[in-house]
């Protein structure tokens, strides 16, 4: 009895210096914040423990600079072939632009596409992703693009990473944007899930390993110089380096230099993206394409520079002006919808859409949270929450429902997404304008991801893969193509980097 008491009295002692130790934190935050907070902290990558600096050894057989998908893609497939590979990402945290994905990724002829009873073709991918960059896409680079598309979703599929939920984007005439199973963005998934198999497979990750420069000597690429932890910096040294550190989307000097224009504009980009690896391959002669071709999201919510994906559209969503009418097709190529926004006097519109898209989308619940997202149980209510014409929207949503029933766009020719129409309460607003969302251009590579220089010839032992990389896209990228892109060509990165060294 004694020892029962004894022991209660030790558990009700240490339950109270529990309580205390947590009170003693944070005592003025309530416990609905803290478990925010808790959330945030430990979502997504995140929660990964990355390698200890101490580990950072002098020698790897490939070093891969950038931690978004191109670069853990380039990991694992090198480290399929027998490599000793290490991944070196300046940012606090693996993801990149990739994290930011919402949309999907395109792919064609794949197993899901049939098992759904889709009936697509590489063909006409390539067709209409050529037609979308306006003629002007390296037809090499877009060819390899499409017809590996199918085999980037089973290779991720092997990895449990299951894209098999579709939906379409501007510019396709097909359901060939392959989404997570449930319908939630891309981005995450696909980061959390290629940062886990790299965590299987024992490749080691740098976060704060901010690449200064890359080696070379007798023409040959000999590593990198890295600063650790913002420290001292460190040479390491290997025997091929692939650059998949991203494009330029968050440096105003770059964007301003090469489109004045686009000055003043916000951006989606995450911060790292500032052309580090543009930068450091033109100084060991690489060439760089379309430069000055910077792609502009049509619906960015501005305030929070937050980019509202595709699918929103995909699954059915219209947009509307301050007046509440329609102006335009929405599943147009992204320079087409951008345009049309930006001649509406505002410069910004609405995404309308009912309880039926939210449920097919689920990154809608992301935007709720952000505080991004108005609702009404009646077409009549959202209108007055908006502050447009009440009888202009209920006009235009009727228009449109009748439109999808008959499966014809009398006023914009719209020819996709009109499954379901918008007649499901309650219903929902986002406001949103263009913002800088991609780079087009970047520097040359060929189809064996080789980065070349002003002749054309291979710069040894260097290659590079996605949104670092220009040409692919031409003057206009297609939504879901640069997800495809940075699997894609950063497989094959990790594939050709890895043959290269076993042939030194």
């Amino acid at each position: 009895m004694k020892k029962r008491l004894a022991t209660t009295l030790i558990m009700l002692l240490s339950l109270a210096l529990v309580i205390a130790g947590c009170g003693s934190n944070n005592s003025s935050k309530s416990d609905t914040t803290k478990e925010k907070e808790k959330t945030e902290v430990t979502s997504g990558a995140s929660k990964t423990s990355y390698t200890d600096p101490s580990e950072l050894k002098d020698k790897y057989d490939i070093v891969i600079v950038g931690a978004g998908g191109a670069g853990m893609s380039a990991a694992l497939e090198a480290k399929a072939k027998g490599m000793n590979p290490v991944i070196l990402e300046k940012m606090p945290l693996a993801g990149g632009n990739t994290m930011k994905a919402s949309s999907g990724m395109n792919a064609s002829e794949t197993k899901f596409q049939k098992e759904q009873g889709i009936n697509d073709s590489n063909d006409k991918f390539y067709e209409e992703t050529l037609k979308g960059g306006h003629g002007t896409n390296d037809k090499a680079m877009l060819r390899f693009f499409v017809d590996n598309s199918a085999s980037a979703i089973d290779w991720l599929d092997s990895m449990d990473i299951k894209l098999n939920n579709l939906t379409i984007t501007g510019g396709m005439s097909e359901k060939r944007t392959h989404r997570p199973e449930d319908g939630s963005a891309v981005g995450k998934y696909l980061v959390d899930g290629l940062l886990k198999n790299v965590q299987e497979q024992k490749i080691p990750v740098f976060v704060n390993a901010d690449v200064k420069e890359i080696t070379q000597k007798d023409g040959k690429v000999t590593g990198v110089k890295v600063k650790l932890n913002n420290k001292d910096e460190k040479t390491i040294s290997s025997n091929a380096v692939v650059v998949t550190t991203g494009g330029y989307g968050a440096n105003k000097d770059m964007i301003e230099k090469e489109r004045p224009d686009l000055k003043g504009y916000v951006t989606t980009n995450q911060e790292g993206s500032t052309g580090d690896g543009i930068k450091m391959i033109e100084k060991l002669g690489g060439t760089t394409v379309d430069m000055d071709q910077i792609q502009v999201h049509p619906t960015v919510q501005q305030d929070k520079s937050y980019l509202i994906g595709e699918a929103v559209r995909g699954e059915g969503a219209i947009l509307v002006s301050a007046q509440g009418n329609r102006f335009g097709n929405e599943l147009d190529t992204r320079d087409n919808v951008t345009a049309s926004i930006n001649k509406l006097p505002e410069k910004t519109a609405y995404l309308i859409f009912d309880a039926g898209v939210k449920e097919r989308v689920k990154a809608i619940a992301q935007y709720e949270e952000m505080g991004f997202v108005e609702e009404g149980k009646t077409i009549d209510e959202l209108a007055g929450k908006i502050n447009v014409s009440k009888e202009n929207l209920a006009k235009t949503v009727a228009t449109w429902n009748t439109s999808v029933k008959n499966k014809k766009d009398e006023a914009f020719g719209r020819t996709t997404a009109m499954d379901n129409d918008l007649s499901k309460a309650p219903y929902y607003a986002i406001k949103i304008g263009p913002g800088i969302h991609y780079t087009m251009g970047g520097v040359k590579i060929n189809t064996n991801t080789e980065v070349l220089d002003k002749d054309g010839k291979p710069i040894t032992g260097l290659f590079a893969a996605g949104e670092v990389t220009g040409g692919l896209h031409g003057e206009n990228r297609i939504g879901g193509n640069s997800v495809a892109e940075i699997i894609i060509f950063g497989r094959q990165a990790g594939d050709k980097s890895a043959e290269f060294v076993k042939a030194q």
